[in-house]
């Protein structure tokens, strides 16, 4: 369930939106193309499962900025099939920080390209910058993934490469991720 859900749009602009307490994903962006959101003001209870502020999957050239997000879960998340997504000045917290993934859980998954983070801030979340894919399930990609300018307060885990995402020692017999991780840089 999400409150806002933009399929198959093509050079929109998303913006001066308050959405508060929703009941899953704030705004959903699917199947889309030159999308631009901007001056988003996003919050649910740091408490709220499933609240992810902007979820983001098979879409090209988004843009993400000016914007203040606080959840119960992800403030940004990117899974399959995304290219090209700039997030620039974006004030995160609290919720689990900016993730990109889960990747690798369903068979042919389409690769994560050129993902920036920039100029942002992260203030009271369990995750700062996140990549999250599933152990020995299925191949896939995420790369050309840059981290510019990121302030961080009060962030439990600043930077994550979970390559065993939901895994634990009753579960999980410690396989590799089948994800080829390339080119991710941190300025």
């Amino acid at each position: 369930m999400q409150s806002l859900f933009f399929n198959k749009v093509t050079n929109g602009v998303i913006q001066n939106i308050r959405s508060l307490n929703s009941k899953g994903f704030h705004v959903f962006v699917t199947n889309c193309a030159n999308i631009k959101l901007r001056r988003l003001h996003i919050t649910a209870p740091s408490t709220s499962p499933n609240t992810d502020g902007i979820h983001v999957s098979h879409s090209i050239n988004v843009k993400i900025f000016k914007s203040v997000i606080g959840t119960g879960d992800d403030c940004v998340s990117i899974i399959q099939g995304v290219n090209n997504v700039t997030i620039n000045r974006v004030n995160c917290g609290p919720g689990h920080g900016i993730s990109i993934g889960s990747l690798g859980k369903y068979q042919n998954e389409l690769e994560v390209r050129e993902v920036r983070v920039l100029n942002s801030t992260f203030v009271g979340t369990d995750n700062g910058l996140r990549i999250k894919t599933w152990p020995d399930k299925y191949p896939g990609a995420a790369s050309h993934i840059t981290f510019s300018d990121i302030t961080m307060k009060n962030v439990k885990r600043p930077i994550i490469i979970d390559q065993e995402y939901q895994c634990s020692p009753a579960n999980c017999n410690k396989k590799v991720s089948l994800i080829s991780s390339s080119k991710q840089t941190i300025l």
